[in-house]
């Protein structure tokens, strides 16, 4: 579903793929038809920018289906992945006008947007949506946290290990599936967007992926298709435990 192409625009909100994790998780029917006013879908092609940093930002909104990044661009032009969007991720923040980050379609994607200023004027009148945009954001800081633990201290094979695990969570997050069983992943990035977003060489993530797949900790179709026999094998070749599995 992540990547799905062929995503039609659900006709109600209760038929959304991320209703129960998005910024409006937690609203009533009635908060439901309030957003519904101020809502609309956009489309974007894998490559195409949704927002640049410094750009003033008319819309906030959430990830439907695909994949985004996060990049920053320094003064001399070198520019540094620093976060992935997955399905569900809030995109923008109410009571700052313009975008800190570049925003770019790894994927096709699907947007649920809403429009600024009405969006914020309901988190005013909504404890539901307030309440919950507050939890995604220390949800947000928490995997920062997590990712700075990732670059700092990891080594390669623990990277890799643990971005895969990282979008396997979430995806298993987004279908409410399990832990039981084999989890099968659609990865949304190249190799090449993973050295980068790592701070790898590419020769470097392709050895590892290699190495894991010998040693029967993954299994591959193709390059991006994914199967993890044993989720818990994988966050301990991440250099994590088993708490941090899958939903239960």
């Amino acid at each position: 579903m992540l990547n799905d192409p062929k995503f039609e625009m659900p006709p109600e909100c209760s038929e959304c793929p991320i209703r129960h994790r998005a910024v409006c998780a937690r609203c009533e029917a009635d908060e439901l038809e309030k957003l519904d006013q101020i809502k609309y879908y956009r489309r974007f092609e894998a490559g195409q920018t949704v927002i640049w940093s410094g750009d003033r930002m008319d819309f906030v909104g959430s990830l439907v289906t695909g994949i985004a990044t996060l990049t920053q661009t320094m003064e001399d032009g070198r520019r540094q992945m620093v976060g992935l969007l997955l399905p569900s991720d809030f995109v923008g923040r109410p009571g700052r006008a313009c975008a800190a980050y570049d925003v770019v379609a790894t994927t096709d994607i699907v947007m649920c947007c809403f429009r600024k200023k009405p969006f914020e004027e309901m988190m005013v009148r909504t404890p539901h949506i307030s309440q919950r945009l507050l939890e995604m954001t220390l949800d947000e800081l928490d995997a920062a946290r997590e990712w700075m633990l990732v670059l700092g201290r990891k080594t390669a094979r623990e990277k890799i290990a643990s971005l895969i695990a990282i979008i396997a969570r979430r995806d298993a997050a987004i279908g409410m599936q399990g832990r039981r069983g084999p989890l099968t992943v659609d990865l949304p990035l190249t190799r090449e967007a993973m050295a980068d977003y790592l701070g790898l060489t590419l020769e470097t993530v392709s050895r590892q992926i290699s190495a894991l797949k010998r040693d029967n900790v993954i299994s591959l179709e193709g390059k991006r298709r994914v199967t993890i026999p044993d989720f818990n094998r994988l966050l301990e070749e991440a250099g994590d435990d088993s708490d941090g599995g899958l939903p239960a």
